[in-house]
């Protein structure tokens, strides 16, 4: 017992179902708060087992991201000592020719690149730090009552059944969650996925024989080809992870080397060289295309016993780069709704649910359209001067007008904030052009 705020308060026994990025976070938050967490993961401890080819192996990490790294005091580790900073996109033609497009002219914001299982690790380490932190990998969620608390896991090495009661379960396990699954039969739950009809591939390109990036690091690398793009991002032994993104239909008719080969000629032939002919075979038919999903679901809760974050409640495809970061500011949410509410579960599960899927299905949409933006518009002139205008303005007036991808990345606005202001901008934007079109119209007959 601890007392608060002149009340007496239980601490709570919470099962955390999902041992990843937001998982782990989610569970040190609630130990911070003095409640007794155990973190139930279906893998093996990442920290002894090798990278799994076909999730992405590093991240974009934002303000929103770093603002819950923060709170839980790992936020100063992964940008000052581990993360590569990223301040623009640099666009390669296909001719081979580059030019970047600075994220935030105005201020120099950048976002990083991180490694996922890095992240996953320190997050893992630093839950050691608190004695009532329990972690159990290899269990695999097979049965829940979500309604009065009860779980069941099967340990995947032993087959032995484990039967686990909760005065909270917490589901962070992910896009195909099960603890999600469970919240489908209650009545009034809302849920729908939408896979798109591109794939994605990871190749990479190694460090140069001298051991330094053969790339400008401090960059986004994007070869937009319209249907498809690739992509590059900085690892810290200065190697890239290099993403294809590609209609499904296109990876099919690459099924031989030298199609593969004339291919790359075409779209990408910069990038040749620099992956190396061999490795760009080897690791092109080594992998398979991966799906891509987006999930939308409401409510995130089963009465005061259960609820869903991160991508158990909102899987986003990741072409705005926000995925890991509304997971993390999920756990930042419900740690100030645990404040605000005094660690009341019921009212603090209930407010979350009601106010969180505005955001998550705004992001969610945000990243869809991001994905047009990258492989197709960024190449067009509209595209560079509409930037142009926006970072003219955000110059300008800062307080006033901040373009969309600076308040979805560089601040903590709520995402449907971000989304109505864009909108209230594109309005204005329309009453400057036609007033000046007015006004263009006005002079000539009146000085005719």
């Amino acid at each position: 017992m601890a007392l608060q705020n002149g009340n007496t308060k239980k601490k709570l026994d919470v099962v955390v179902v999902g041992g990843g990025l937001v998982g782990s976070l989610e569970a040190i938050f609630l130990a911070k708060r003095g409640h007794r967490v155990s973190l139930y993961e279906y893998r093996e401890d990442l920290r002894t087992t090798p990278h799994v080819r076909g999730r992405s192996i590093n991240l974009a990490l934002s303000v929103r991201g770093r603002k819950a790294l923060k709170g839980v005091g790992v936020e100063d580790h992964m940008v000052n000592e581990h993360g590569i900073p990223m301040r623009a996109r640099m666009i390669h033609r296909p001719d081979g020719t580059t030019y970047s497009i600075p994220y935030d002219a105005r201020t120099n914001q950048c976002i990083y690149s991180v490694g996922r299982n890095y992240l996953n690790n320190i997050l893992l380490k630093e839950s050691e730090n608190y004695d009532n932190v329990k972690k159990y990998f290899n269990h695999k969620l097979v049965k829940s009552n979500l309604r009065n608390g009860s779980l069941t896991f099967i340990k995947t090495d032993t087959n032995e059944t484990v039967d686990v009661t909760a005065d909270l379960i917490i589901g962070a396990d992910g896009a195909f969650s099960a603890v999600r699954k469970e919240m489908m039969k209650q009545p009034l739950f809302d849920f729908s996925q939408q896979y798109i009809e591109h794939g994605y591939l990871e190749l990479c390109i190694p460090a140069s024989e001298e051991g330094g990036f053969q790339m400008p690091p401090n960059y986004l690398h994007i070869w937009p080809r319209g249907t498809f793009m690739m992509i590059a991002l900085p690892n810290q032994d200065c190697s890239w992870t290099v993403t294809l993104f590609m209609p499904f239909k296109n990876f099919k008719e690459i099924d031989t080397d030298e199609k593969l080969m004339i291919f790359f000629q075409k779209y990408f032939p910069d990038s040749i060289p620099l992956i190396g002919e061999k490795k760009l075979i080897e690791d092109f038919f080594g992998g398979s295309p991966s799906p891509l999903v987006a999930v939308k679901c409401r409510p995130y809760n089963v009465v005061d016993k259960a609820l869903i974050i991160g991508d158990a409640a909102h899987a986003v495809v990741p072409f705005y780069g926000q995925g890991m970061n509304a997971g993390f500011e999920d756990c930042y949410i419900l740690d100030e709704l645990f404040q605000k509410h005094h660690d009341n579960v019921a009212d603090i599960l209930q407010e979350f649910s009601d106010s969180r899927w505005k955001d998550a299905f705004a992001i969610s949409d945000l990243a869809m359209y991001n994905y047009i933006e990258m492989r197709d518009l960024v190449t067009r002139p509209s595209y560079r001067l509409r930037k142009a205008v926006d970072d003219f303005l955000f110059w300008l007036l800062p307080d006033f007008w901040v373009p969309l991808y600076n308040s979805v990345t560089f601040t903590t606005m709520p995402y449907s904030q971000c989304v109505k202001n864009r909108q209230w901008q594109n309005k204005i934007l329309v009453i400057a052009i036609m007033s000046i079109i007015l006004l263009g119209l006005f002079s000539y007959f009146y000085i005719r």
